[in-house]
């Protein structure tokens, strides 16, 4: 064997090396990603975006419960909206005058998207706590864990935020006023909101990305021809 060929050998070596260099950088920084137990930002945005589901769910609740009881089938809107609008929002698709000039029909969808994004919000911590206290095991820790969390969220933002706030802002109590809105009515509705997330809590699992390893991808370059 020449000097040349002993060169073009060791030539090969060094980009062998090089190789197998960068796939044992590639793996460890897999082993590094795959290490993380918790990501919290990763399952923030997905119970964000699962949220809108457990609002649609709570909200077809009330609107095919809402006339079975003898209301409007948007009450629970209206009532919303008592927060932005005072006891004016309770005078909505009653036949009544419109509302600043606008239609009582669009200020009713209006309080729709408006329930739904509060919903998104309120995605997050009951899917970080799914996610946090129940990341495997039985459906029905699941539903209890979220059946806590959601009644917390209910008990926190009627009796802890808005019996005070709505008052002090709009002069009245709609949201918690028991003969507008029953309390068992409104803890249903965060109940079914968190079982919601709970049956789609299966689509939000995080699997983290890895990527090929050398014999990995010679198999696909082999399959690909």
């Amino acid at each position: 064997m020449d000097v040349h060929e002993l060169r073009e050998e060791l030539n090969d070596l060094r980009q062998r090396v090089q190789v197998l260099e960068k796939e044992i950088n590639e793996e460890e920084a897999d082993l590094a990603w795959q290490s993380l137990t918790y990501y919290p930002v990763y399952y923030a945005t997905t119970g964000f975006l699962l949220g809108i589901f457990g609002a649609m769910a709570s909200l077809l609740l009330n609107v095919i419960g809402a006339p079975i009881a003898g209301k409007s089938a948007l009450e629970l809107i209206r009532i919303y909206l008592t927060f932005p609008l005072g006891q004016r929002a309770l005078m909505l698709a009653e036949g009544s005058a419109t509302v600043h000039a606008i239609p009582d029909g669009l200020i009713l969808a209006f309080g729709c998207c408006l329930y739904l994004v509060t919903g998104m919000l309120l995605g997050i911590p009951v899917y970080l706590a799914l996610t946090k206290f129940t990341p495997s095991g039985p459906i029905l820790k699941r539903f209890a864990v979220a059946s806590l969390v959601s009644l917390a969220i209910w008990l926190i933002n009627f009796y802890g935020i808005l019996s005070w706030l709505q008052p002090a802002l709009f002069g009245g109590n709609w949201i918690v006023d028991n003969r507008l809105l029953p309390w068992w009515v409104a803890a249903a509705t965060h109940l079914v909101f968190g079982w919601t997330i709970v049956l789609l809590y299966p689509l939000g699992q995080f699997t983290p990305y890895r990527r090929p390893n050398g014999t990995e991808r010679a198999v696909a370059a082999d399959a690909a021809r």
